[in-house]
């Protein structure tokens, strides 16, 4: 996908990852750029419209937590876009002693806002296509145990996404799903981890010895990602590096005579 010229929509952009990712993008001369999140950053904001005029960016206040935020969020950006052309779930909680925000940030959060995206894009309903992305985890991969809520959530992430991108929508609806999973990123996610893990004990040492990579390189491959839209794909952004996963099959039903 060219991204010149085209409308994003960011859920999260003023995150740490999010700041990154919106400025790559805006390196690619969209047309119009919405951060929706909780607080609003002016002065980044303020930073990204006097370096990048000819794109169109705005803020949103949304609460993902809320559904009518999203609802709302969602129809002012369309009142201001032609289309929605790349949707990017990216807001992220990581904090197991917080069991209901963790669960509607990640997961709940996720499912609305795609949804609610979905309406707006899916061609049998008048819209163009496109592509939404969401953002899960390693932690969506493999089981993370010093974060069980955590990787529920993720896991999640992952498996709804994966199902919206099954031919039977992508046909109809000419929306790509696709999922990303970023390893241990330099955020403030991963700060003070002792204070945030599901039970109230010492986390083993091997964590504080997992490789990190920068939040500038993982917004490089995610816009790869954003680019090669590739739908189904899920994407691992680890130590540097952009990976396509094969997901294996573990069950297939078996079907009557």
């Amino acid at each position: 996908m060219d991204l010149a010229q085209k409308n994003v929509v960011y859920l999260g952009g003023f995150g740490g990852i999010g700041q990154k990712v919106c400025a790559e993008l805006l390196g690619r001369q969209l047309k119009a750029l919405a951060v929706f999140d909780l607080l609003p950053n002016e002065q980044l904001l303020s930073e990204w419209q006097s370096k990048y005029p000819q794109t169109q960016t705005f803020y949103e206040k949304v609460d993902i937590t809320k559904r009518s935020d999203l609802e709302a969020a969602y129809k002012a950006a369309a009142a201001k876009m032609s289309q929605f052309d790349v949707v990017v779930n990216g807001m992220g909680l990581m904090n197991d002693r917080m069991l209901l925000p963790t669960i509607e940030i990640n997961l709940t959060g996720v499912i609305h806002s795609s949804l609610i995206a979905l309406d707006y894009m899916d061609r049998t309903k008048g819209g163009q296509g496109g592509q939404i992305v969401n953002i899960s985890s390693v932690a969506g991969l493999e089981p993370t145990a010093i974060m069980a809520i955590y990787s529920a959530a993720k896991h999640g992430v992952t498996a709804f996404t994966r199902a919206l991108a099954h031919d039977f929508y992508f046909l109809r609806t000419g929306v790509a799903f696709v999922t990303i999973c970023p390893g241990f990123t330099d955020t403030s996610l991963l700060h003070d981890l002792g204070d945030k893990t599901t039970f109230d004990i010492e986390a083993p040492k091997v964590y504080d010895r997992v490789k990190r990579q920068s939040a500038e390189v993982c917004a490089q491959n995610l816009v790869k990602a954003i680019e090669l839209n590739k739908n189904a794909a899920v994407w691992l952004l680890d130590v540097g590096e952009l990976k396509q996963l094969e997901m294996p099959v573990m069950w297939t039903p078996v079907l009557q005579d």
